[in-house]
């Protein structure tokens, strides 16, 4: 489980996740307390329009950050994106009024926006073992359970001696000791694109791509079914703990934690589980997982029983969450990595705005039950749905035909580029109009420069 930490560069990463998400969530507490403070009587509106702001920002901004983060130099903009965060999160105290938090929360979740997926896009590159890589993922879900426990408990013992405005102060230190760690890792530079055309064609390669990938299609909609499960219990456990049971407040954490120690529980498990069973078959149990849990929701359990159907759906967010990066990283060459990995993140976050609402929307003077049912319907035909799209027999290497084509764009010599040159070209990768002879042949299939169709197999 930990034997990624051996490798330096991942090292360093992962220490600096730990520590932004650590100051994150002290941050995310005081965030629902400065609203509180700022509209008393619409505290709920505020955070809600805070939620929303931040999933537009991130399915604004990835797709761009997608486009282009190949030119970048990954080390040096993954730490400038700290440190920037950290400036706008040490300001947050000087809010006074609702539009300024949300302009600062905009500009916070679109930086996250341009750091998460780059990051992600890292990773592959880093661990090049696929044993490794698996395992690297579990670790990073299992440090988001961890943040999600410790950070109230932390928060609460540091609002016993300090004001909440020093919560956002202790997150910007947080960013500011990511950055620096960033700087000492050695993160390999970004494979350079081979794409040609316009703004458009950058910024919405990745997205289309994406979704003509039928196993990546198939992942979105499980992710759906995540979002569905998860959306019970980020929205509806205060209202079933407090209006359906009649509990004080102080019983809403530990339910919730149940979730956690579920996904935590799991992590640990995945990569044999995926050795054993493989991703499809794996993400598909995790998304009826959900699905039954949602279900027996219907019987109305009590909190003894609700600790245990939480507990459950941990169980199947993990299933489906951790083996999604894998999926990703399976399905585009390593030029593209950045912005696959952009839309998955756009996609998912997609997703979970559509649970969140439709949770809040169903579950409106404390229907439960509604929720239960429209939420576990929606999980079961996304899961179904995501088993028909993703092929049983899921072969990465496929026949398709190339047809005569001349064009230009950057490009190395490989499978797909044998010509002659007259020697100004220049070195690779380099760009000169040349002409692709029509053929057919069978390699490891990625929608891309070359590839803008899924080929029909018999």
């Amino acid at each position: 489980m930990f034997q990624p930490l051996s490798n330096p560069a991942f090292r360093w990463l992962f220490a600096g996740q730990l520590i932004s998400l650590l100051g994150t969530g002290l941050a995310t507490v005081a965030l629902a307390l400065l609203a509180f403070e700022l509209e008393p009587e619409r505290a709920g509106w505020v955070l809600g329009g805070a939620l929303a702001i931040k999933m537009v920002a991130y399915l604004l901004v990835a797709p761009i950050v997608g486009g282009y983060a190949s030119r970048l130099p990954r080390r040096q903009w993954l730490a400038g994106l700290n440190l920037g965060r950290a400036l706008l999160v040490a300001m947050l105290p000087l809010v006074e009024q609702s539009w300024q938090l949300f302009g600062l929360i905009f500009l916070l979740n679109a930086m996250a926006a341009g750091y998460t997926p780059v990051y992600q896009a890292a990773l592959p590159d880093i661990l090049t073992d696929d044993a490794d890589y698996t395992r690297a993922l579990s670790l990073s879900r299992l440090a988001m359970e961890i943040e999600s426990l410790l950070s109230p408990a932390l928060a609460a013992f540091l609002l016993l001696f300090t004001p909440f405005a020093l919560l956002f102060e202790l997150n910007a230190v947080g960013f500011v000791v990511a950055a620096s760690l960033l700087l000492l890792a050695k993160v390999p530079a970004a494979a350079p694109s081979d794409r040609s055309g316009g703004i458009w064609q950058h910024v919405s390669f990745g997205i289309r791509s994406y979704l003509k990938t039928p196993r990546l299609r198939a992942a979105l909609l499980l992710n759906l079914a995540l979002s569905a499960a998860g959306a019970m219990i980020i929205v509806n456990t205060v209202v079933y703990v407090r209006s359906v049971l009649g509990l004080e407040q102080q019983w809403v954490p530990a339910l919730m934690a149940a979730s956690g120690a579920g996904s935590m529980l799991i992590a640990f498990w995945i990569p044999a589980l995926v050795e054993r069973f493989g991703d499809r078959r794996l993400m598909l149990g995790g998304g009826l997982l959900l699905s039954l849990s949602l279900f027996v929701g219907l019987t109305e359990p009590g909190y003894a029983g609700l600790i245990p159907l939480w507990l459950l759906i941990g169980v199947g967010s993990s299933m489906v969450l951790i083996p999604t990066g894998r999926v990703v990283r399976n399905s585009c060459s390593e030029s593209d990595r950045n912005d696959y990995f952009s839309a998955n993140f756009a996609l998912t976050h997609g997703m979970w705005l559509l649970g969140y609402l439709l949770a809040g929307w169903l579950g409106r003077d404390s229907d439960m039950p509604l929720a239960f049912f429209g939420l576990g319907v929606l999980a079961l035909s996304a899961t179904l749905l995501a088993a028909w799209l993703w092929p049983a027999r899921d072969e990465e290497a496929l026949w398709h035909h190339h047809p005569a084509v001349d064009h230009l764009h950057p490009h190395v010599h490989d499978e797909h580029h044998q010509h002659e040159h007259e020697g100004w070209e220049g070195p690779e990768p380099h760009v000169h109009p040349h002409h692709h002879h029509a053929h057919s042949h069978r390699h490891k299939f990625t929608i891309d420069e070359h590839h803008v169709h899924w080929p029909k197999q018999s």
